[in-house]
């Protein structure tokens, strides 16, 4: 008798993760930043829900590592003065500057992007690291609210879970 050929390898299944409709309706009214994250295991991207307040703006920045691509999901505003509403889908290449703002009733978007690796410190910094921790000319980068080390060196919002950088 012989052995029976090896199994395939187990193929991922798509799988509906987050109805954001739902997520939107069900978030406190007073609920900015990221409402949802993309959170599963060897994911090739990240992308988030995130909501802005009436008025509340993402001010000018510059992002060199990803593209991004914004799909408004709720309420209205301007990306890059350009007005954005429900369904607009709007393109942010790496380099470009980037800005957005809310409009009356406030603009709730998705971003998806392709997932970035985190930073990592070779030589003399990681010898260092390993006895206390990054340098600490690190630590305005590194985002509270999921301790990665952001690759912009003046960020707004964090780029891998969507929270609003905080302002000093």
């Amino acid at each position: 008798m012989t052995d029976p050929a090896p199994l395939p390898p187990r193929t991922p299944a798509p799988r509906l993760l987050a109805d954001l409709c739902t997520v939107l309706r069900e978030a406190p009214g007073e609920a900015r930043g990221a409402l949802w994250r993309l959170a599963e295991e060897a994911r090739q991207l990240d992308a988030n829900l995130v909501r802005l307040g009436p008025g509340e703006e993402v001010g000018a920045h510059r992002e060199d590592a990803v593209d991004v691509l914004l799909l408004v999901v709720a309420g209205t505003g301007s990306a890059g003065g350009t007005a954005v509403r429900p369904g607009s889908a709007v393109w942010l290449p790496r380099g470009a500057a980037r800005e957005l703002r809310a409009g009356a009733r406030g603009l709730a978007y998705v971003t998806a992007h392709r997932r970035r690796a985190g930073l990592t410190i070779t030589g003399r910094r990681a010898e260092a690291a390993a006895e206390g921790g990054e340098p600490a000319c690190l630590l305005p980068l590194v985002c509270p609210g999921c301790g990665r080390v952001s690759a912009d060196t003046r960020p707004v919002f964090c780029s891998q879970c969507g929270e609003r950088w905080p302002t000093d």
